[in-house]
Order: C-alpha cells, then sequence, then structure tokens
C-alpha cells in the first residue's frame, strides 16, 4: 500500500508531473496548489502599479531546479544596499524587511491541507480527491521598508492590502 500524500504548497503539480490531472490527481497525491506560475504574473502587475516607469528587465529569482532547467547565477550577495524593491510570493517576507508580498494565505492553505488529511482517514482515495487552488490571497505592504527606500506605495496598491506593515 502506498503511503497518502497530501501537499499543502505546490507550485504547479501537473506541470511538475506529481499528479495526472488537478481534477483527478490519480496515485496517492492529493492536497493544494500555490499557483505559484501563475501569481508571477500578478505581481509583475503590483510592481507597475508602484513603479509606473518599470523597465523591461526585472530580476526573477526562483529555485530552477522546480522547473527542469539550468541555472545560470548572478550575484545578489548584496542587495539590500543597492535599494532594490523587490516582491516576495509569501508575506513572511514582507514581516522580514521585504517591500511587498502577495501569494495564497499560506495558513488558509495549510488549514485546508488539514482537512483533506481528516478525509483520507475517514476513508476518501487521495487520488480521487481534486487539487485545490488557494481562493484567499494576502498583498502585504512593509510601509519601513518603503521609507527606507524613498518609494510612495499609491493609494491604490495600499486599498488592496491585506496588511500594512508600519
Amino acid at each position: 500500500m502506498k503511503v497518502p500524500i497530501v501537499m499543502a504548497q505546490s507550485a504547479d503539480p501537473v506541470a511538475d508531473g506529481q499528479v495526472a490531472s488537478l481534477a483527478r490527481p490519480g496515485g496517492n497525491i492529493t492536497g493544494l496548489s500555490s499557483m505559484a506560475r501563475e501569481l508571477g504574473e500578478k505581481r509583475i502587475q503590483l510592481l507597475k502599479e508602484v513603479f509606473p516607469k518599470l523597465s523591461h528587465t526585472v530580476a526573477v529569482m526562483w529555485n530552477p531546479a522546480q522547473f527542469g532547467m539550468r541555472a545560470r547565477f548572478n550575484e545578489a550577495n548584496s542587495v539590500a544596499p543597492k535599494r532594490l524593491p523587490a516582491i516576495y510570493e509569501s508575506v513572511e517576507f514582507a514581516d522580514a524587511g521585504g517591500l511587498m508580498a502577495y501569494g495564497p494565505d499560506v495558513l488558509a492553505q495549510y488549514r485546508r491541507a488539514a482537512a483533506y488529511v481528516d478525509k483520507i482517514f475517514k476513508g476518501a482515495k487521495p487520488g480521487e480527491l481534486p487539487i485545490e487552488q488557494p481562493t484567499r490571497f494576502e498583498l502585504a505592504i512593509n510601509m519601513k521598508t518603503a521609507k527606507a527606500l524613498g518609494i510612495k506605495i499609491p493609494q491604490s496598491i495600499l486599498l488592496q492590502a491585506t496588511r500594512v506593515i508600519e
């Protein structure tokens, strides 16, 4: 018997080859997707709202192993002193001093994962439980960082924020 696996956050379980489809994952895996690839576009849109003159070049940092790619490395060992604003995928990065973060509500994801575990304990087969995509998202703005970088956050962004760190 295969051990059931419940994912709390998987970037793209279909593209990563973990499951057959979101609707019917098959096998012994189920859980939640974090929609990491899809949310990248929203993060760029938020950056453009804060920086209307954003150039055509942005730096994207990710784990290339997740995407089956080779990495080309560029040094970024002292980014903060360069005063480079960034948007992250998890509000914990904004809590730690990052300018902005946009992504799924991580606590809600883990709560939903617990519900999957409960269903499996009650006899459900993981491969028959559809992979859920997040329905709750968080936008965190770190105003301390914005002030330190001399960045004025537009009211349109502040109104969207679920958390403003003063």
